[in-house]
């Protein structure tokens, strides 16, 4: 089972869009058992599959182990694709994981309470073929949780200055982790080529760096549009620009991550856009 999760220090670049996206393909075309966990307290991602933002027993049911993950799947409409439903009783995660760790101690990000969602994760592995993680933007305990369980680390950026610079930070972040160390793997998005910007972060950081993605992700309307069609653009958009690269992207992170592309049944992967 390999889990990828889609994060990022800042909100609104891409992250729910991205494992939205990135869940379906990987069920619908590399027909792989799928599972989505959002983790976002906002649901954006169960909202988009249209499953109701509601777990018994809350995060803190999860969390304490009075309930399992296996106990919240939630089917979708789309053949090998799971869900795991967020509800705003996951604003409270860091503070249940913390509790449930008994604390950070002197584990520090290596304690207890760092691992947690990796141990509710753990039994998934007879079930499913791969996971995503939709986190939400921040610095927490919820975030070292993640960046701990993930074999993968998907990271939009918006090619801004700043934004390359949170990859950095990402990244020091990971190398000082002792033992499971996650791949990390930025791709620009939102990237309007209008900009002079845009063009040159991309460009450079695509060539220069082996943890950028030549794959980038335009800013297209069609992909905002998803939270009023209420399903990944390549369900309802799916011969657009926007299906192309997305469809691209999950082929380049198979090409890096699970030995080779998986070629949708409508053909071979466009070419990386931009």
């Amino acid at each position: 089972m390999k889990i990828y999760a889609t994060y990022n220090i800042k909100g609104g670049v891409g992250k729910t869009t991205t494992a939205v996206n990135l869940a379906y393909l990987a069920a619908s075309e590399s027909g792989l058992r799928t599972v989505l966990w959002d983790l976002d307290p906002q649901g954006a991602a169960s909202f988009m599959f249209r499953v109701k933002p509601r777990v018994k027993g809350g995060g803190k049911a999860l969390i304490r182990g009075t309930r399992t993950l296996d106990d919240a799947l939630k089917g979708t409409d789309f053949d090998n694709l799971d869900l795991i439903p967020s509800d705003f009783t996951y604003r409270n995660m860091d503070l249940l994981l913390d509790s449930a760790g008994g604390g950070r101690g002197a584990g520090g990000a290596g304690g207890k309470s760092a691992r947690r969602l990796s141990k509710l994760l753990t039994p998934l592995a007879a079930e499913y073929d791969a996971v995503f993680l939709d986190c939400p933007p921040s610095i927490s305990l919820v975030s070292e949780n993640v960046l701990h369980a993930a074999d993968v680390i998907v990271v939009p950026l918006i090619p801004t200055t700043l934004s390359v610079r949170t990859l950095d930070q990402l990244t020091e972040f990971v190398a000082g982790f002792n033992g499971h160390r996650p791949d990390v793997l930025a791709f620009f998005s939102m990237v309007d080529r209008r900009k002079k910007l845009h063009n040159e972060i991309t460009e450079h950081l695509s060539s220069e760096r082996a943890d950028v993605t030549l794959t980038t992700i335009p800013y297209l309307s069609l992909v905002e549009r998803m939270s009023v069609e209420r399903a990944p653009v390549t369900v309802f958009a799916p011969r657009s620009a926007a299906s192309r690269d997305y469809r691209a992207l999950w082929a380049e992170i198979q090409r890096r991550y699970a030995g080779s592309a998986s070629i949708p049944a409508s053909g071979a992967p466009a070419a990386p856009a931009g």
